[in-house]
């Protein structure tokens, strides 16, 4: 009987050390360890322990929610749960969740960056949210439109090469516009930082998103072309301000190089607005002899640098130009765009549809 007994316990002592094993891998092993993308997990007010760890399961962040739970009650826990939006990644244990959800690391900000927005879109875009002056955000990222060679009292933008190696052939001159990859943020609280720092880490997040999508295959296709990242960004950010299909970015594309190569002006119409600041998609003829170096009617070649912040779209047509028979082209206020090949055919297309 005690040779029965004892073997027994020594079944159940087995079981528990199984049970045991197995409840700290679920917990601290995460569910997949190489998917470090955040998402935006939202605990609502009223929730409760059973309701989150359900949720926190089918949203694929833990593998299960009765040892969620039971992690929870162990600790004690479960009325410290706190209500928010949380940034959770499945790359995160179970442990760690927890502690982000009763610590109450929550996400203050959410921040959206539209295509085609430039620095000054974005810096008072930031003032209206009441985060900080829209001059704050200019005097980190720099000053839309300012030739910092000729304003020298303007304060001179942080220079970020040191860390991304794409704003290694960026002017140190002039500023950030069309780096600031268009895309929704999550920005958390961080009071012991003052505005500047905060702006920076903004800034940041932005540039590693940029680096993340300007693949290596981009890169290795841009050196092939003998272009830098600094011209392609420039294009780019003409052809998101210019045209809105994928095929007439790639046709415009086309033909700015094909502009540039033989040395015609690009006369294009967004460089002009960019200066003005205007929102209307009309440019007066004198408005075309502004004297700034990002007047692409008065001077040839490119504009100082981009005039807005592509999304990836435009930045793949700029890489990826198709060639035409075409030299000029016009958007229409409905946004479709007519193409000609000869100064004379774009006149009449601008007297039909521009009136």
């Amino acid at each position: 009987m005690n040779h029965i007994l004892k073997k027994l316990i020594l079944f159940l002592f087995f079981i528990f050390i199984v049970f045991v094993f197995f409840c700290w891998v679920e917990i601290y092993l995460p569910l997949q360890p190489s998917d470090t993308e955040k998402r935006l997990f939202v605990i609502e007010k009223g929730e409760g322990l059973f309701e989150i760890s359900e949720n926190l399961q089918k949203e694929g962040l833990i593998r299960n929610k009765y040892l969620f739970n039971l992690f929870v009650f162990l600790k004690g826990a479960q009325t410290k749960l706190q209500a928010g939006e949380y940034l959770l990644s499945p790359s995160m244990n179970i442990a760690g969740i927890e502690e982000k959800i009763v610590s109450g690391d929550i996400v203050v900000h959410t921040i959206r960056i539209l295509e085609g927005w430039n620095l000054r879109d974005i810096g008072w875009y930031f003032e209206n949210k009441g985060m900080f002056q829209a001059e704050e955000f200019f005097e980190v990222a720099g000053f839309p439109a300012a030739d910092y060679s000729i304003s020298s009292d303007l304060p001179k933008p942080v220079d970020f090469s040191f860390k991304y190696d794409f704003l290694r052939d960026k002017p140190k001159n002039i500023g950030l516009e069309g780096y600031l990859f268009p895309d929704t943020y999550y920005i958390k609280k961080q009071n012991a930082l003052s505005n500047k720092q905060k702006i920076e880490e903004i800034i940041k997040k932005m540039l590693d998103n940029f680096d993340k999508k300007l693949t290596k295959e981009l890169r290795q296709e841009i050196k092939r072309q003998e272009k830098t990242i600094f011209e392609i960004v420039t294009i780019a950010s003409l052809l998101e301000k210019e045209v809105r299909t994928l095929q007439d970015k790639k046709l415009v594309s086309g033909i700015l190089w094909k502009r540039l190569k033989n040395d015609i002006p690009l006369q294009v119409d967004a460089t002009i607005t960019y200066i003005t600041g205007k929102r209307s998609t009309k440019v007066s003829k004198e408005e075309t002899q502004i004297n700034s170096p990002f007047n692409t009617y008065k001077y040839k070649g490119l504009p100082l640098g981009p005039i807005c912040n592509p999304g990836l779209e435009s930045i793949l047509a700029a890489v990826y130009p198709e060639d035409s028979e075409y030299w000029y082209y016009l958007s229409t206020p409905e946004g479709e765009t007519i193409f000609s090949k000869t100064l004379e055919e774009h006149n009449i297309a601008k007297a039909q549809h521009l009136k």
